[in-house]
């Protein structure tokens, strides 16, 4: 892929307060205690065990649901709220000895190649500018173990946060979160980054969609890009979401 220049940085990495302090806070916690819907699936149909990382961890819907797996995860955040929260949510799961936090920008990881089996970033690429996410996307799919899988969901034109069309021209209400946002994925560009050769991904799940979020502010409305992917060559007992037609 091309990578056009770098603009200067100016994403929420920069802010020296806490921008997601408020809504990880809560007592009724921001985006809820369920982990997304398609790596909830994939978790249950193929058990893994191994080293997970999750980008923009959160308040750790996905971080737990990793380690309830079998994964040993770190959790990464700049939201030193959302990490706290992960650490007692680790604790009242039983999985504490499996999660570790790590409040740094995620562009600043390390991910020597193939080291996990599992990566997920949850609406991190759309949240740093486009050279950044996709300098930090190639070395995401260099991290991965052969059999390793990728779990990422990022916003698109279709949002109404959106500067762009479609979203812009929505009257739906928009996120208040939404400001974190600066980078948004118009069509077909997630499934382009997965299928590039040099990714070396085989696409086990791809939907763009509209979804209504009611678990933090006013209700809002979000555009997404939602991946599910596996290394090339690698053919996990994956029966879809949902699992349509399983073994008995």
């Amino acid at each position: 892929m091309d990578i056009p220049p770098s603009p200067p940085r100016h994403s929420i990495a920069d802010d020296t307060c806490d921008p997601f302090f408020e809504p990880y806070d809560r007592e009724q916690i921001a985006y809820g205690e369920q982990p997304s819907a398609a790596l909830a699936a994939y978790l249950q149909q193929v058990p893994r065990s191994g080293k997970a990382l999750d980008l923009g961890a959160g308040a750790g819907r996905d971080t737990i649901a990793l380690a309830k797996a079998g994964y040993d995860v770190l959790a990464v955040d700049l939201s030193h709220r959302g990490l706290q929260r992960i650490e007692q949510r680790a604790k009242s799961a039983q999985t504490a000895g499996k999660v570790q936090t790590l409040a740094v920008d995620v562009r600043e990881v390390l991910m020597p190649e193939n080291t996990y089996d599992a990566i997920v970033a949850t609406t991190v690429l759309d949240h740093i500018p486009l050279r950044d996410a996709m300098l930090l996307w190639d070395r995401m799919a260099k991290s991965l173990t052969e059999t390793g899988i990728l779990y990422v969901q990022v916003h698109t034109t279709e949002d109404p946060g959106s500067d762009q069309s479609p979203g812009r021209e929505s009257d739906a209400p928009v996120s208040e979160t939404a400001g974190a946002v600066i980078n948004y994925f118009p069509p077909n560009q997630l499934a382009s980054w997965a299928v590039a050769a040099r990714s070396r991904l085989r696409i086990l799940r791809y939907e763009e969609c509209l979804e209504w979020d009611y678990t933090h502010g006013p209700e809002h409305l979000h555009g997404k890009a939602i991946l599910l992917a596996t290394r090339a060559g690698a053919h996990p007992p994956w029966y879809g979401q949902p699992a349509m037609f399983p073994r008995r």
